[in-house]
């Protein structure tokens, strides 16, 4: 049995036209383990969305392979997967009922009951129209659609921009209880990294176009510390170790290998987050794949 429920491998897109502004995908390779939560990490415009439109093949690769469930023919509309967008793209003056009218030809599995039930579950009033709700509420609803068509893998394109804390948690918890069956898999681009942090299994990180790092969560945090001091704590030959050196007032901060941390006597060590990663890795030298 396959333990991947997408794999990338090569993939390469080039925009070089009036209509994009210049950017490249370069042999982006990675895999999306089944039965868990793999984060989609980097900063904006590091190509996260480039990759999921490619992958759901809504635009054309330039070269390289994809495969969903084994498979190299990847469809939207494919019976196994939902898509969670920031907005859905589902008529403004239509209501749920009306939502569920519209999605249900795509979907042989389509289960209104249970489309309505989810309804209950989210708080969401059948009789309320898309727009009227709030950006928290869109995306329980795309949710209730992937759930109400036995979706067995959830891609999700940065969700909770914009959304509270409350409405964020609530998001989370849904995926938790999602991938509860272990048969079923989310990819979740992000670049509000405190979403992953107790959710995500796997971390996919890009940046610049390119995977930087890919692999479990716990292996990247443990990978790297954060350090910091005084502008004199270090000699030229430590700078060289430092990733992402910056300089504030009287002190620096960093990030450094863990394995690399006997090289820093003196210094404080702390352990990372994700964000620190981004940022550190954003101002020095790209990670091992």
């Amino acid at each position: 049995m396959n333990n991947f429920c997408i794999e990338v491998q090569g993939l390469s897109k080039k925009y070089a036209s009036k209509e994009h502004e210049a950017f490249e995908l370069k042999d982006v390779s990675f895999n999306v383990p089944s039965g868990y939560i793999t984060g989609f990490i980097g900063p904006n415009g590091a190509g996260k969305t480039t990759t999921i439109k490619l992958i759901l093949s809504t635009i054309k690769k330039d070269s390289g392979h994809i495969k969903m469930f084994g498979s190299d023919k990847v469809l939207l509309h494919n019976e196994n997967i939902g898509i969670v967008m920031d907005n859905p793209m589902y008529e403004e003056k239509w209501t749920m009922l009306d939502v569920s009218r519209a999605v249900a030809p795509f979907y042989k599995g389509w289960d209104s009951a249970a489309f309505t039930g989810y309804l209950k579950k989210f708080a969401l009033d059948p009789k309320k129209k898309v727009a009227e709700l709030s950006r928290g509420m869109k995306v329980k609803l795309q949710i209730a659609v992937a759930l109400s068509h036995n979706a067995q893998l959830l891609i999700l394109d940065e969700p909770t921009s914009g959304l509270d804390p409350v409405a964020r948690n609530e998001i989370c918890d849904l995926l938790r209880g999602f991938v509860s069956d272990e048969s079923k898999s989310v990819l979740f681009s992000t670049h509000i990294t405190s979403d992953l942090n107790n959710v995500a299994d796997y971390i996919t990180f890009m940046l610049d176009g390119s995977i930087v790092f890919s692999g479990a969560k716990d292996a990247l945090l443990e990978k790297y510390v954060r350090i910091a001091g005084g502008l004199d704590d270090l000699t030229p030959e430590q700078k060289k170790l430092v990733i992402g050196y910056m300089q504030h007032g009287a002190g620096f901060e960093g990030m450094v290998e863990t394995g690399n941390i006997g090289s820093f006597p003196g210094v404080m060590a702390e352990e990372i987050s994700l964000d620190e990663i981004i940022v550190f890795t954003n101002k020095g030298v790209a990670l091992d794949e």
